[in-house]
């Protein structure tokens, strides 16, 4: 299972490490401290970051200005395969991405909820790449 130090999931949430310190200190995630530092799981900060996708009141993430072809860090929410086709649904950041590919290609990179990601944005095409 995939797990992410308190920075590593801020930076992937676009929040500062103290703001998710506090969410943690809330309930709003829960983090494992028995190794001594706080980890999140990936699937438990897959589930907030789709919360903050869908909250409205995006004001406690930082907005980044990004160009048409930039490589945005995110964690998969979401993957939805059929035989040949799979929709892989990302938050990076503030930003909420959907990639379509191949079944094979998602199995390939091996996704699933909490993995992280970095999705390349280039018009309307959004590639997916394992760090």
């Amino acid at each position: 299972m995939t797990t992410y130090r308190v920075s590593e999931a801020a930076g992937l949430l676009g929040v500062s490490d103290d703001t998710l310190r506090r969410w943690i200190d809330a309930g709003r995630v829960v983090a494992d401290t028995s190794t001594g530092r706080a980890e999140i799981a990936g699937a438990d900060l897959a589930a907030l970051a789709v919360s903050l996708a869908d909250d409205p009141d995006r004001e406690s993430t930082r907005a980044a200005h990004v160009s048409a072809r930039n490589r945005l860090a995110g964690i998969v929410v979401a993957v939805k395969k059929d035989v040949v086709m799979a929709q892989v649904d990302m938050v990076c950041g503030p930003y909420r991405l959907v990639s379509l590919m191949s079944a094979e290609a998602a199995d390939e990179l091996g996704l699933e909820p909490g993995s992280r990601v970095v999705a390349s944005v280039k018009s309307t095409n959004v590639v997916v790449e394992t760090p």
